[in-house]
Parts: structure tokens; sequence; C-alpha cells
């Protein structure tokens, strides 16, 4: 019986997923609007200043970063794994960026050859991949050697108590959040990747206590610990004092 229930049972959770993918996509932008005026709008003009050549981004969503990139760059490839948050972007880069190319794809399976790309983005994607360290290595594949990865990564506190509370509720957000965890150690992921890693801290203002601690920077493939060539440019959405004070 267990084998004959199993097909059903299985088209209803792969329906059921589906649709709460849609929903996610329809509802995100106006979720996120309060953090977007808050300071992460700013963000991401700052961070994607620094944006140049061929461009790959991973996990695009409804396409919010897309304003923002610079004219100068030579080509906007914007990857995104799920079908209803790529019809989104689809619409938005149809008016705002018509020379875009959107693929339906995961952030492990990047649609570029390998040393080709000069910039990769990831704006809020690491937490819901399903294998960080896979994603970061395929971004590593693409790059060329004087390539750039620019990230703003919301992540596990430093703040004990908040990391502890970010524990207790990282199960039930994951399932509200389509896979989002709160919780991982993302930073520690990229420098472990990479080796040197520019980065600064910032809050996510206008979202909820467990995923605003944010680290936003850029990291150089084989770069030696401590640091890379060039600056950050203040990317802070608010000063790391703020995090290291605990979240509201």
């Amino acid at each position: 019986m267990d084998e004959l229930s199993r097909g059903p049972r299985q088209a209803v959770s792969h329906a059921a997923t589906k649709a709460w993918e849609r929903i996610g996509a329809a509802v995100y932008d106006p979720v996120v609007a309060t953090a977007e005026r808050r300071g992460m709008a700013e963000c991401r003009r700052r961070l994607l200043a620094s944006a140049k050549g061929a461009v790959v981004e991973i996990g695009a969503g409804t396409g919010l970063n897309v304003p923002y990139y610079p004219r100068e760059i030579t080509s906007l490839v914007l990857t995104e794994p799920t079908a209803a948050m790529a019809a989104h972007l689809r619409r938005r880069v149809r008016t705002a960026r018509p020379d875009t190319k959107v693929i339906e794809t995961p952030g492990d399976r990047l649609p570029a050859e390998s040393g080709s790309v000069d910039t990769v983005v990831s704006t809020l994607v690491l937490c819901t991949v399903p294998d960080p360290e896979a994603v970061l290595a395929e971004i590593v594949r693409v790059l060329r050697p004087n390539g750039q990865f620019l990230f703003c990564e919301h992540v596990r506190s430093d703040v004990p108590a908040s990391a502890r509370w970010q524990d207790r509720l990282a199960g039930p957000w994951s399932v509200f959040a389509q896979g989002c965890r709160c919780n991982r150690r993302t930073l520690a992921t990229i420098e472990e990747t990479f080796g040197g890693v520019e980065v600064d801290r910032g809050v996510w203002q206008g979202m909820p206590a467990i995923v605003r601690p944010l680290v936003i920077g850029r990291a150089v493939p084989g770069s030696e610990s401590g640091g890379v060539e060039g600056s950050t440019g203040g990317y802070e959405v608010r000063p790391r004092a703020v995090e290291s004070g605990g979240e509201k």
C-alpha cells in the first residue's frame, strides 16, 4: 500500500511546493519593501557600483538588484532556479534592462565557461541554497583569475543570545521562508573558499531579528588571507556597533 500511495503523495507534495513558490514570488517585493527603504536599496547600490565586465548574478529572485548595475558592464546574466521568481524577473528586466539574459538554473550550475566571468553577485542567496560550498566552488570556477565575488548575505549573529534564537527558530523559519537558514555561518564558508575577503557588517533593518545580521563585501579567488586589494567602499547598512549591541 505504501508503494501504491507514494506516487500520489509525492504529486501532492510537489504541487504544494510549487504553489508556495508562486505565493513567495508574488509577495516577496511587498514583504521586503520596508527593508529596502530603510537601507537595503542603498546597500545594493553601493555594492553593485563595483560590478564590472561580464557579470553573473546567482539567485536573482525578482530582480531587485537590476536597477543598480552600472551601464558600463559588458554583459549581465541573471540566474534563478525557481520558475515563479524567474517569471517576475523577466518582467522586470524587459523594461529596466532588456539586454539582460535570464536563465533558470541553480547556483551550482552556472551558464558560463571556466574563467570567463569578471564579477559574480550574490545578495541574500547563500542562506537558501542546499549546498553553499558547491555554489561557491562553482563561482570560483567561472571567475577569471582577477575576477571578483560581490556579496551581501544575512548570517549567524556574533551575539550569543541572538545566535541561540536563530538556532531555535531555524527549522520553522526554513519552512516559512522556503529553505532559508537563518543561522548559517556563511562568512566563514566564503573565507574558506576564497582566502582573502574584504567585509563590512550591517543590519538588515525592517526584517525579523533572526535575519538582521549582514555581511557585505568582496572576495577574489586565491587571495592571501587577511584581505584583498581595493576597498569595499562602506557597504554597511548600519554600523557594526549596532549589531554588536544585539538586535531588537
